[in-house]
Parts: structure tokens; C-alpha cells; sequence
């Protein structure tokens, strides 16, 4: 772009008068449109190694499927023979050859084909499988050169009219890498599941809490190099690696894929080149997850909510409830992010909303048109009113659903009104195992429950203390049971007339070769809104 088009465009952008905050906001925009587009269309071709030499073994960070439909997945691996160092390739396209099978020896192999991983996207691929038979269990392997990846394990969804008997997933989120070993993910992997739903905070990008077990690499990520770095030393743990490798995954993002707390454009710390931070960290998640070429981001944008159908039987609907977000309400002085607050007239404001206008109606259109029997509704942090009591009376965290009450009523309200065959929340976030009943109104001991939530542990990140959840048990009725000691992941079978969820609770989050055992189990029936324990 030459400096006349470019002088046009920001003269267009930020016009002579407007306040400097409106124009800095519009200067960014430009750039990192500049950016995504310098992403999508390289200046200039590059060679492409059809017989690449590595300097190591270049599939350090496994594989993995996603995106499950009726007629195919998602296929995903990066090239990073040096995962700590930028990957450790060159500026250089590279082809890989890749090749499905029906069977785990690859005796029968059903389709064969080609990628290439560029640098642009840090040598990541996404094979985009469609005209494969439903409800099939595939395994497929990546080749570059003479190297040959680990075998992954993929299914199909059933076909949008199939009667489904049943469904077995998980469900998982929060792990951060120093506070604990991925037991957890290497349990998942033996479960015999369909599919996996990771809900967010896949890295973190800070360093906190106590007794770390292993220590980032790099300091708190800001740049795209940065964010690569740290997903390849997450994507490292053989652990995690197994975990990816035995099933899809449905993927979400929370906070930590970017920054702690951030809301929308705004960050903690009120970083005034946040947008351009976000772009390099939505860019990375996007190279290192199984997500369809339709997730891939525009600068700072990235449409990841989405839907999934298995058969007759379950539809997921997948939320995001950062990008779009207001502000979290009365938040401290100078700062951004969240609050605890008792007296807050702003997070009590109608217009808020959690998931955008645009989202929020995308939601309550599927839930109209909805035609499996069980809809599950995945999404990041605990849905369920946690009213905790202060010395300035009822108080509320404004990260999670607390600080948006009136999108949660619409939300409620909208599942009240249309009626969707059995909704299941399911969420995580705040590293505690909660099982709630779902209302319009908390407030009233007559409101109907209209759905049913089960918010999962963490992985690994560290939760709140048996004192503290006592409390918010006593204080919350419509809270079924709570327990933030220990890490894990929420385990789900859906039958026709029944929903069983299994909290998975691991030993200790703090030895690799932890084991694992159930610690409560709740049942959910057919037309009966609310858990009961098993």
C-alpha cells in the first residue's frame, strides 16, 4: 500500500475534530486490518519444500480434530521441530501429506491428501474433512519429509435425523500449566468418549497462584511470537497431547487465551494497544486449535460461537462471552476488569449484555428451532446467581454472569418462552464443581427452575476455599452442591431419557502420575428440569 492510499484511509478514519480517545481507537482499527490483510495475502510467494529436512522431529505438539459434523472434521498439527523458539522453521511454505483410515493400522485407508503449512500461520494446518460417512470413528496421521506424526482418532457426528441413543462426552477448562501436571487430560483420554469441550483458559498468560510443580518459558505473552510460544509449551504435555489425540474437541475461549478479565476492547490494565494484543493472541488460538476455516480471525475479530448436532439427540450450542461483552460495571479506579461490589446502580443496567446483540439472538434463534431432545448450552463461567454477603450487604463478582443480571434473565427468560427440549448449561472458569437448579427470578422461591447447570473444575488452576463455598451453598438455595478442592473434569452420558454427569476428580493436580476417582454423580430426566444426586 503506497502512503497516499494509506494517508486516505486514516484521513477517513480519524476525520479532523474527533476526541482522541475515538481517534487512536480508529488509527488502531486500520492497523490491524493492515495486519490481517498483510496475514491473508504475503507480499510476495515463497518457496514450498515438498521434501522438507528438519532439524528435529517436527510434530512436537501432536495432533488433534475438532468441529465434528455429520460429514466430516477438522484435522490440525503444526510443524515446530523447535516449539520454544518460534517453532524453529524457516520462512518457508511447507507440504505435508496426510492420510485417513478406518482402522488404527491404517490397513484401510479412505482418503488421502496434501496441506501446506505456512509461515504466515506458523506452520499450522487445518484440514477441513467433508464427505466422510456419519457417526464413524476415523484415524488419521500427518507426513513431512520423512517424519510421520503421531496417530490421532476423530468421529463424525451422527446425521441431524438419526436417532441417537446416546452421547458420552466431557467437559473441561482452566489449566494452567504451573500450578499442576495434566493427569486430568491423561484420565479423559481413557474414557471412551465421542467428543471433548474444552470451555476456555486453554494457556494462561500470566503466572500466579501457589505451589507451582513447572514454570513458564517466557514472560507474560504481548505478541504473536509471544502467544506461540506459549501455546507450544501447553501443547507439549504428552498428556494434553493424548487427550487431543483420542477424540474431537469443541473448543471455546475465555480470558486467559488473551488477558485476564478483559472485556471486549477494554483490558485489565486499560492497555491502550489492547486491540493489537488481541489480534496476536486470537491469531495464535486460531494456529493451534481444530477450529473451521470460519473461525479464522480478522485482526481483533473472530466469530467462534457455533452449533453441533448429534443426531436427534443432542444439539450443542457454543457461546462466547468475551469478545462481544460490556465493560464490567464499576470497575476500581484506573483499572479495568473486575470487581467484587454491593452498591453498583451500572450492573444492574438493562442494555448490558454478556454475548452481544448479534449472539444473543443467534442463541435464542436456535433454541426456537431446536429439535434434538437434550440442548446443551456451552459456555465459560458459573450461570447460576452467586450472591456472596459483605460487610456492605449482597455482593457480586461483575466477571462472571453476576455483573450481567439482566442478559442472564433474558437468557432464562428466552429458554422459559421457547421452551428447548431439556437444557443443560454446562461452564467453568471459576475452578469449583457447582450443580445448580435455573430461574427467571433468584429472588422469588416460586420461579420456575427452566433448566439445569453443571459448571466442571479445573484442570489444574487453583479454587476456592471449603469455607468460602459453604457460604455461597448457604446462601444460594438454587445451588445444588459446590466443591473447589479438587481438579478434574465433569464427565457426561446423555441418553434418551436420561442425562448422568460424573464429577472426575483427580488425587493430586500435583503429581504427573496422579490417579482419579468419581466424587459425586447427578442424574437429570427427560421433561424434569433440576439434578438430583445419584
Amino acid at each position: 500500500m503506497n502512503r497516499k492510499t494509506l494517508a486516505e484511509l486514516l484521513r477517513r478514519a480519524a476525520p479532523a475534530g474527533m476526541p482522541a480517545s475515538q481517534c487512536r481507537r480508529a488509527v488502531l482499527r486500520i492497523a490491524t486490518a493492515l495486519a490481517a490483510s498483510a496475514v491473508l495475502a504475503p507480499l510476495a510467494p515463497r518457496k514450498t519444500w515438498a521434501q522438507p529436512r528438519f532439524s528435529a522431529y517436527p510434530f512436537t505438539l501432536g495432533v488433534a480434530s475438532g468441529s465434528p459434523r455429520a460429514d466430516g472434521a477438522v484435522l490440525w498439527t503444526r510443524l515446530a521441530p523447535e516449539p520454544l523458539a518460534d517453532g524453529g522453521m524457516p520462512q518457508a511454505n511447507v507440504e505435508l501429506a496426510w492420510e485417513l483410515a478406518i482402522d488404527e493400522g491404517f490397513r484401510n485407508i479412505v482418503r488421502t491428501g496434501t496441506a501446506t503449512a505456512t509461515p504466515d500461520f506458523g506452520h499450522s494446518v487445518h484440514v477441513e474433512l467433508t464427505d466422510l460417512e456419519p457417526a464413524r470413528w476415523y484415524w488419521y496421521r500427518f507426513i513431512a519429509g520423512d517424519a510421520v506424526s503421531p496417530v490421532g482418532r476423530t468421529r463424525t457426528a451422527p446425521a441431524p435425523d438419526a436417532v441417537l441413543e446416546r452421547l458420552r462426552f466431557a467437559f473441561a477448562s482452566c489449566q494452567q500449566y504451573e500450578q499442576g501436571y495434566y493427569a486430568a487430560h491423561r484420565h479423559l483420554a481413557a474414557e471412551d468418549l465421542d467428543l471433548v469441550v474444552f470451555l476456555g483458559d486453554y494457556i494462561y498468560e500470566a503466572s500466579w497462584g501457589r505451589n507451582h510443580v513447572r514454570k513458564h518459558a517466557t514472560a507474560e505473552p504481548y505478541t504473536l511470537a509471544d502467544y506461540r510460544t506459549r501455546h507450544a509449551q501447553y501443547k507439549s504435555d504428552p498428556d494434553l497431547q493424548r487427550s487431543h489425540a483420542a477424540a474431537p474437541w469443541i473448543v471455546t475461549w475465555d480470558d486467559h487465551e488473551v488477558d485476564n478479565d478483559y472485556a471486549d476492547d477494554r483490558s485489565e490494565d486499560l492497555d491502550p494497544d489492547f486491540l493489537a494484543r488481541r489480534a496476536a493472541a486470537y491469531q495464535a488460538y486460531y494456529e493451534h486449535m481444530p477450529l473451521a476455516r470460519r473461525a479464522l480471525p480478522r485482526g481483533p475479530h473472530a466469530q467462534i460461537y457455533d452449533r453441533f448436532t448429534f443426531g436427534d439427540l443432542v444439539q450443542f450450542h457454543v457461546l462466547d462471552d468475551r469478545q462481544y461483552r460490556a465493560h464490567q460495571a464499576c470497575a476500581r479506579p484506573g483499572r479495568g476488569g473486575s470487581n467484587v461490589v454491593a452498591d453498583c446502580a451500572e450492573r444492574l443496567a438493562s442494555g448490558r449484555t454478556m454475548l452481544g446483540a448479534a449472539q444473543e439472538a443467534w442463541l435464542a434463534d436456535g433454541l426456537a428451532r431446536t429439535r434434538a431432545r437434550w440442548n446443551v448450552i456451552a459456555q465459560q463461567t458459573l450461570l447460576a446467581r452467586q450472591a456472596r454477603t459483605s460487610a456492605y450487604g449482597q455482593s457480586f463478582w461483575t466477571d462472571g454472569w453476576d455483573g450481567y443480571p439482566a442478559a442472564r434473565a433474558r437468557l432464562l427468560n428466552d429458554i422459559a418462552r421457547l421452551k428447548p427440549s431439556n437444557p443443560l448449561v454446562i461452564g467453568g472458569d471459576v475452578h469449583c464443581n457447582w450443580v445448580a437448579d435455573l430461574k427467571p427470578d433468584f429472588d422469588d422461591a416460586k420461579s420456575p427452575v427452566v433448566a439445569t447447570e453443571f459448571c466442571g473444575t479445573s484442570i489444574t488452576s487453583q479454587g476456592p476455599s471449603p469455607k468460602q463455598v459453604l457460604a455461597w451453598l448457604t446462601e444460594n438455595p438454587h445451588l445444588r452442591y459446590g466443591n473447589g478442592q479438587q481438579r478434574g473434569y465433569v464427565k457426561m452420558e446423555i441418553e434418551r431419557d436420561t442425562c448422568t454427569a460424573t464429577l472426575r476428580a483427580l488425587e493430586s493436580e500435583k503429581r504427573a502420575d496422579s490417579g482419579i476417582y468419581t466424587l459425586a454423580t447427578f442424574t437429570v430426566e427427560n421433561g424434569r428440569p433440576g439434578a438430583q444426586r445419584a
